[in-house]
């Protein structure tokens, strides 16, 4: 398994694995789950973020189609899971499993009008970030959905990521986005929104290769009011438009009545050079996120 660890901190099988909490009270211990068909039609993701210091967690579950219904979990009140990462909360039952650590991890979920049952198969390697403590894994994601009017197996390619620390949504506004294109190339770039180019977290895999690091990425989106139009994420050599066809947005509030925004959305994926995919992008939006810098500065 090829691991490519951009940050100080050796990253280990263990860090499949819970953490010990911080004292910080914005401290979380956060997994991410997202998927796509490989027609664009069908996509999701699932978040279960652990706040031990407010003694609760948030879990999130969304399932959207190309024309842009969605289903969902929303549980910001939800009780800290137990071992195996369960949660059971109003009308729903969840679990996040890793059994093969850095090769494979389980979701499931049963609720009145969502249910998941997949597994995300690592390929091409994992990426360690430089600045905060967490990676990413681009994965093949096979199993069961139910919702939507869909019901039976499914097969598509997705990322699962694994963070800890404190996280702070309603001061740092960033851009996140993962896709896969047609010929199996995967893309996967980064950008906190602070008016500053540094180093930002972006990897590519070649069709049926390994992870590799890409230098120099940056991004720059367009929004109409508050809802983005279109993002250009510029990889050395291959720029590469994203834009969204269904969104499974979140609200969060903080315990002092800030709002922030959180729109995600499936999108599809255009490369300079012809080739198109779909995958995931997320546009955080915190109090005043408006002048954040979303362009590169020049």
């Amino acid at each position: 398994m090829r691991i490519v660890n951009m940050g100080d901190w050796p990253l280990s099988q263990e860090d499949e694995q819970a953490h010990k909490p911080g004292g910080e009270p914005l401290w979380n211990e956060s997994h991410y789950f997202d998927f796509v068909s490989e027609d664009g039609e069908l996509g999701g993701y699932v978040r279960l973020g652990l706040y031990p210091n407010w003694k609760r967690a948030w879990y999130w579950a969304c399932l959207v189609t190309g024309d842009g219904r969605r289903a969902e979990v929303i549980d910001h009140e939800a009780p800290l899971p137990g071992p195996g990462l369960v949660v059971a909360g109003d009308g729903y039952t969840a679990s996040c499993h890793t059994p093969e650590p850095f090769g494979s991890a389980r979701v499931r979920l049963s609720s009145a009008g969502l249910s998941l049952d997949l597994e995300w198969r690592t390929s091409g390697g994992v990426y360690g970030y430089a600045l905060t403590p967490r990676y990413e894994v681009p994965c093949e994601v096979n199993g069961t959905i139910e919702g939507l009017g869909f019901r039976g197996a499914f097969h598509g390619h997705g990322e699962r990521d694994h963070s800890w620390g404190v996280r702070d949504w309603w001061s740092i506004s960033w851009l996140w986005s993962s896709g896969r294109l047609a010929d199996g190339t995967q893309l996967h770039g980064m950008q906190a929104n602070l008016g500053v180019a540094l180093p930002w977290p972006a990897f590519r895999v070649p069709p049926g290769g390994e992870l590799e690091h890409v230098a120099d990425f940056s991004a720059a989106t367009e929004f109409d009011g508050d809802r983005p139009v279109e993002t250009v994420l510029r990889f050395p050599g291959l720029a590469t438009r994203v834009r969204p066809l269904a969104f499974a947005p979140v609200t969060l509030t903080s315990a002092e009545g800030a709002v922030a925004e959180f729109p995600r959305a499936m999108c599809r994926f255009e490369a300079e050079d012809g080739r198109t995919g779909y995958g995931w992008t997320e546009w955080h939006q915190p109090p005043g996120w408006q002048e954040h810098g979303w362009r590169p500065p020049t």
